[in-house]
């Protein structure tokens, strides 16, 4: 017996739009302690790696190891039906299928089939950052419609309490700088300067969809090595994490 309901549904919203950006379908790993997901993409420079603890749930039981696979499409489908203020509670079914529930008042129940995947879980990359930020969401998306402008790259450098977003191409060129005394730079740590390229487009989307469930995010990057966010969709331990892998600069 598998069974996971959270309070509201922007967590699964969140999740399931991340997921969308990289693969069409996704397995999910239950066990007694909880959910995870990982995946890359089909071209190898994005991974998505989620992990939602068992006490992150309004209630949570999976008396043994469950896998579910569904496809993505079909799953922001039935996750799309639901309101702000909606419980959401996926179990397993007698079937090869999972049940998921909305309640709020209105009760509402969906049947989807799972499917067969021969994807396997992806491993984790293990690496260690020069770089740590913490920034709104919202500035995070605006600098990167900022810098989309003129360029599909942005390179991101960090030196002691400033961060700095830029992109140029053959249209001209975009600068944005963001330091610990404004707002929107919650916090940085900078062990040694850094500066690294990566596409735009992945970046937006991710940010994005995890950000139906995030204010802030963590951003951690070094030297032509892969950029980090972490969203952290509540505030039991569900991370959803993303790592995206570096364009090669044209400086």
């Amino acid at each position: 017996m598998f069974l996971a309901k959270s309070a509201s549904a922007s967590e699964w919203k969140a999740v399931s739009s991340a997921i969308k950006t990289l693969v069409e379908e996704a397995t999910f790993d239950a066990t007694s302690e909880g959910l995870t997901f990982r995946a890359m993409d089909p071209s190898h420079v994005a991974l998505v790696d989620l992990l939602w603890p068992s006490v992150a749930f309004e209630s949570y039981q999976c008396e043994k190891p469950f896998k579910f696979s569904v496809r993505v499409e079909d799953f922001i489908k039935l996750v799309g039906r639901s309101d702000a203020k909606d419980s959401v509670e996926i179990s397993s079914t007698e079937e090869d299928a999972i049940s998921v529930k909305f309640t709020n008042g209105y009760k509402r129940e969906f049947v989807i089939h799972l499917i067969e995947t021969s994807a396997g879980s992806a491993p984790l990359p293990k690496l260690e950052f020069d770089t740590k930020a913490i920034l709104t969401k919202t500035i995070f998306e605006r600098v990167l419609n900022d810098i989309s402008a003129v360029s599909d790259q942005v390179t991101l450098a960090a030196e002691k309490g400033t961060l700095a977003f830029s992109g140029k191409s053959d249209m001209g060129k975009a600068a944005v700088a963001l330091d610990k005394t404004g707002a929107e730079l919650l916090d940085l740590e900078v062990k040694a300067e850094s500066k690294a390229t990566y596409n735009v487009d992945y970046l937006t989307s991710i940010v994005r969809a995890a950000g139906q469930a995030a204010d802030t995010l963590t951003c951690e990057f070094s030297s032509k090595k892969p950029v980090y966010l972490e969203f952290r969709l509540n505030k039991q331990g569900c991370r959803l994490g993303f790592f995206l892998a570096p364009r090669v600069s044209s400086d």
